[in-house]
């Protein structure tokens, strides 16, 4: 079973198929040794975003946004799509334009991974790096700037703006995590960058079982290692973001991040990226949280989304570090 929807492509274009048919379904991994101090009770998993072909999570609604706009005619051969990105969504926008036949233009941080950089250079990519200072806020800008100059060369795909990237996930990230935890799921815990994820996801989770606890998270700080994430209270909000949703939302340090990164690998044998690593620290807060709001046995199936793996960050110097 692959993405639905496809056959929805032209003729001409049937040929990215095969590629497309790879997004979505992917596996949901229990953590045990991380969780050891727990109990029983209290289940945490984590979706393992990285099997998506593009090794992403951001494969699922790049390939939304693509298809989208490719039935309504704004996304054609002799247009390029433009966006703004830190990375994982460029990779994916990369991979499918290569398959499909039509250029891609990103702007992107100078500060992501240098392995991002490689991975966006294969696909034939052009890339416009800017200013790191300013985050993905100031990719943002400058993608707006290229196509308030040339909207007759660009198809703006606008990721933090555009519906079709929050309903990817209520299409099929909720869908699947419902699924797969046979409708057992509490509680929901996702990052937010475009809060695509947590918004697509939580609202059909939400249709479920309204009981199910939805939970955010973010970077503690606007200067913060979270690639990907947003630290809403200074950043550009996403018009995609509905702050109605969450039931609470952490802040979580880059520091934490990095440490659980290297839990992951060492105890899990999960070599999982940054957010990720955000991720499961998120979980274990709330889950802890839970614990000490108990009165008798706390029940809790708690999930979240593990967006890629750490290949694109095996260059960063915190890998050095002693791994508690």
């Amino acid at each position: 079973m692959g993405y639905p929807c496809y056959m929805r492509l032209p003729h001409e274009l049937q040929q990215a198929a095969e590629i497309v048919e790879l997004i979505g379904y992917t596996p949901l991994i229990r953590l045990r040794r991380v969780t050891a101090h727990l109990p029983d009770s209290i289940e945490i998993y984590g979706k393992a975003e990285w099997f998506n072909p593009g090794g992403s999570v951001k494969d699922r609604p790049a390939w939304n946004i693509i298809r989208t706009a490719i039935e309504r005619g704004e996304l054609h051969r002799g247009k390029r799509l433009l966006d703004a990105t830190s990375g994982n969504t460029g990779i994916a926008y990369a991979m499918i334009g290569a398959a499909l036949g039509f250029g891609v233009t990103l702007c992107v941080p100078a500060n992501v991974s240098l392995e991002r950089k490689r991975i966006l250079r294969a696909y034939g990519a052009e890339v416009i790096y800017t200013d790191p200072l300013e985050s993905s806020d100031g990719a943002i800008r400058m993608a707006r700037q290229l196509y308030a100059e040339r909207p007759d060369l660009y198809y703006y795909a606008d990721q933090y703006n555009n519906p079709a990237n929050w309903q990817a996930h209520y299409e099929t990230t909720g869908v699947e995590i419902w699924q797969q935890t046979e409708g057992r799921i509490t509680h929901f815990v996702a990052g937010l960058g475009t809060t695509g994820t947590f918004v697509g996801t939580g609202r059909r989770l939400r249709e479920y079982n309204p009981a199910i606890q939805l939970v955010s998270f973010q970077p503690d700080s606007p200067l913060h290692g979270l690639e990907g994430l947003k630290h809403l209270e200074t950043a550009i909000v996403p018009g995609i973001y509905d702050p109605t949703l969450a039931d609470r939302d952490l802040h979580i340090s880059t520091e934490e991040a990095y440490r659980m990164v290297r839990r992951l690998a060492q105890e899990e044998g999960l070599l999982v990226g940054i957010s990720a690593g955000a991720a499961v620290a998120a979980c274990l807060r709330l889950a802890e949280q839970i614990l000490a709001a108990s009165i008798g046995t706390p029940h809790a199936v708690i999930v979240t989304i593990l967006p890629d793996s750490a290949d694109k960050y095996l260059s960063e110097r915190f890998w050095e570090e002693e791994p508690f």
